[in-house]
């Protein structure tokens, strides 16, 4: 689209932008068939699936619509890298277009709302998001994500978004590759309540060396993955945050489970709290620290979402 905000103009101009809630758990929790190397990005060409994936979008876009917020959206391309659209045998498709394509046409069908809907180009590193341990260097993480990056520049999308990073030394090679594209880019990390990444960086250290060695450097950061308390805690630490990060962090996309990566990654069934638990501890990042960028991840869907908007908008029963 060529008549909406800049991510940058968003950041300054909106008073709160509302992220999208849980997508690829959501369409696991339906039992529809993911890729097991893409994940949900192949399925825009599956016409079951892709009705699937259009059906949680549309009901962020409702929500998003409905309490006239801002609205960011993510291409399905969280596992679109190069070498994995190969093993799946997609090789001569252009997965990472054909997801920013499936979702503008969706924004595009929201008429004048559209104009307040961004979509960012979704990445993430190359191994498991939470065991920090199998995170590439610097120069490896440059290399080997440069390729999406590109992809998902030359389709048209908004901003570049690498998310669920749990090193900082893959989440340096990962940024220089966005900015290498010239494309505003957003890094958003899973934090501990002590402050830290997943791999015991401190918050103020990751921040300020992601500052100093991309450039551009990224527009701003974000948290996902990470309940609201554990967020609260980490952003508040006296020794591992610092006035830095809680300057350049602007939000986070929260799940609802007050557990650790660990705990989550080998829960045997679905950890979630109320949709109104949820929705007044994430809004109150807001009030309390200026936090501009409010959405869900693991556990939420439209219910959870909904009560956020609904905080975030005023418009909730007090």
């Amino acid at each position: 689209m060529t008549d909406h905000l800049s991510f940058s103009a968003f950041l300054a101009e909106a008073p709160v932008i509302l992220g999208e809630g849980a997508v690829i758990e959501r369409l696991r929790r339906a039992g529809v068939d993911l890729d097991p190397w893409l994940v949900n990005s192949a399925l825009v060409y599956d016409p079951a699936g892709r009705s699937a994936l259009a059906t949680i979008c549309r009901e962020y876009l409702d929500i998003g619509a409905r309490h006239d917020l801002p609205l960011l959206l993510s291409t399905p391309t969280w596992r679109a890298s190069r070498e994995r659209i190969e093993a799946a045998g997609l090789a001569g498709r252009d997965v990472n277009g054909d997801n920013f394509r499936f979702l503008d046409e969706l924004r595009r069908s929201y008429g004048a709302y559209g104009r307040k809907v961004l979509i960012c180009g979704l990445m993430s590193c190359r191994g498991d998001a939470y065991r920090p341990a199998e995170a590439l260097s610097e120069d490896e993480a440059r290399e080997f994500h440069s390729w999406q990056a590109d992809a998902l520049a030359a389709a048209g999308v908004d901003f570049l978004l690498a998310a669920t990073l749990p090193a900082l030394g893959e989440a340096v090679g990962l940024a220089r590759a966005m900015a290498a594209t010239g494309m505003p880019h957003v890094v958003s990390v899973v934090v501990r309540p002590g402050g830290t990444l997943l791999d015991g960086t401190p918050l103020r250290e990751a921040v300020a060396a992601l500052d100093a060695a991309v450039s551009p450097r990224p527009v701003a950061y974000l948290v996902n993955c990470t309940h609201a308390s554990f967020f609260r805690s980490a952003l508040l630490h006296e020794t591992n945050s610092s006035p830095l990060v809680r300057q350049r962090v602007v939000g986070l996309l929260a799940n609802t489970a007050a557990l650790s990566p660990e705990e989550l990654d080998n829960a045997a069934e679905l950890v979630e709290e109320s949709p109104g638990t949820f929705g007044r501890s994430v809004a109150a990042l807001h009030r309390d620290l200026g936090m501009k960028v409010l959405g869900g991840c693991c556990g939420t869907d439209g219910r959870h979402m909904e009560c956020l908007a609904a905080e975030l908008s005023g418009t909730a029963a007090r």
